[in-house]
């Protein structure tokens, strides 16, 4: 091991310029590759964050006794994933749309005493995905007159946050693939500076594995400082662009739910590290063995 390592150091420092192009070239992947990441994981924190606030309103129909209300109460609470129910009932209801019209109180003044607003049950639901599918049951219930989630909406985020994990997929083996390819052109040209070298090794007996292990702990340290620099540089860079967004969108703070840079390095931190690693390993294992078998 001491030789693999030795050998390994001595001819990244021998082709300097082209180890440092590598690192550097992989580094920025990476970095490009973390950036995304971040922003993936934010952004699937975000929608999942957004999910769990979905509500169901259930809309009673009027002239209800207190009996009837609570009758419907019961048939609610017996559906499955229910996380929390809630009563609202029209006093409660038309005090909340004052708050929300906040200066446009005439508005209100213009129904002349008369509340229009019924009488609700609002659920949350372990799974929002359950929501489509209890506003159709619910609907069958005995005493409600109709339901809302803000159907559009919903669809819609349940779509682009699946739009965003596929993309991310993609574009995380888009930057794999090309970080590999450019870790064993370098190994590549490593092995053909060398080639009269290993030519020998092979003619006095050396084993695959004894030329291989230089190359591929050599593959594997470009790939672990090319995925080292740019986690270190996202770990500064995050907390200053986070600061700086939410200062300069102070009006979506409330949908802007950024995570620590704790729990996203708890992600990143392996990621980046096993990419780097098993890219740096993967891309000369195959190199040199593509020449040995030459």
């Amino acid at each position: 091991m001491k030789y693999f390592f030795k050998e390994a150091l001595k001819s990244m420092k021998r082709n300097g310029l082209m180890t440092l192009a590598s690192i550097s070239t992989v580094a920025l992947s990476l970095f490009m590759l973390g950036v995304f990441l971040c922003g993936v994981i934010n952004l699937n924190n975000m929608a999942s964050s957004l999910e769990n606030q979905v509500q169901l309103s259930v809309y009673l129909k009027d002239g209800l006794t207190t009996e009837q209300i609570m009758a419907v109460g019961k048939q609610v609470k017996a559906i499955p994933n229910l996380k929390h129910l809630e009563f609202v009932n029209k006093e409660q209801a038309m005090k909340e749309f004052k708050e929300r019209l906040g200066d446009q109180q005439q508005l209100v003044n213009a129904l002349g005493g008369v509340n229009p607003l019924p009488n609700s049950y609002v659920l949350t639901f372990e799974n929002p995905e359950d929501v489509k599918s209890t506003a159709k049951l619910v609907t069958t219930f005995q005493g409600v007159e109709s339901t809302h989630y803000g159907q559009d909406i919903i669809e819609e985020l349940f779509r682009i946050t699946q739009i965003i994990r596929i993309g991310g997929i993609v574009l995380i083996g888009f930057l794999a693939a090309a970080t590999l390819f450019i870790i064993s052109n370098t190994i590549r040209l490593t092995v053909f500076a060398r080639r009269k070298e290993i030519a020998i090794m092979k003619y006095i007996g050396a084993k695959d594995f004894f030329v291989r292990a230089p190359f591929i702990v050599e593959g594997i340290f470009i790939g672990l400082i090319g995925a080292a620099v740019p986690l270190v540089a996202l770990y500064f860079a995050y907390g200053k662009v986070v600061n700086y967004v939410l200062e300069r969108f102070k009006i979506l703070n409330n949908i802007l739910d950024f995570l620590p840079v704790g729990q996203v390095y708890q992600i990143l931190l392996p990621v980046g590290l096993i990419l780097g690693v098993g890219i740096g390993f993967v891309g000369s294992f195959f190199t040199i063995r593509k020449h040995l078998k030459a």
